[in-house]
């Protein structure tokens, strides 16, 4: 590729709008436009008064920024990240401290996962629990249900004891 063809900005019928970024990576125009003066993303040039635009590029970093975020991590974590390799003076520094806070991010984001599978396996297990509950026709609701048989069961989870034996 010649120097000249470098320089040449991206084709604009493939650029998207604010509305398109947000639309596509499921976000709002003002996370669009927040990431854009965070320096997170970029548009291009505009001329003449037009509308934002962005290359495609611009909304995978906008899609993988949002799941970060949605992860747990906070903005300036996700700009330490981002600007980590460049702060280094070396490859081999760079990839060091990169692999060394990936895997404090992958242990801290295994632990939330952990938690919400257990917890999601007690809401199933209360949820399956209640469903006998539906065709509960006691007169003196819901005094009785810390004596059901059906409520009373030696594992019934966490969950059930809180939300529905409580």
């Amino acid at each position: 590729m010649n120097e000249r063809a470098r320089k040449l900005p991206p084709d604009e019928s493939n650029c998207l709008s604010t509305g398109d970024m947000a639309r596509l990576s499921n976000t709002t125009l003002r996370t669009v436009r927040f990431y854009e003066a965070e320096g997170l993303i970029c548009s291009m040039a505009r001329h003449g008064g037009s509308h934002r635009k962005f290359a495609p590029s611009e909304l995978r970093k906008l899609q993988i920024i949002s799941d970060l975020r949605e992860s747990g991590l906070s903005l300036q974590d996700i700009k330490t990240l981002i600007g980590l390799k460049s702060s280094c003076g070396s490859a081999q520094s760079a990839a060091g401290q990169m692999t060394e806070n990936l895997c404090r991010r992958i242990r801290e984001l295994q632990e939330r996962i952990d938690t919400l599978v257990r917890v999601r396996d007690e809401l199933v297990s209360t949820v399956e629990t209640i469903q006998h509950c539906r065709d509960c026709h006691e007169p003196q609701f819901p005094a009785r249900c810390a004596e059901c048989d059906v409520t009373n069961q030696p594992d019934s989870s966490r969950a059930t004891q809180l939300l529905w034996k409580n």
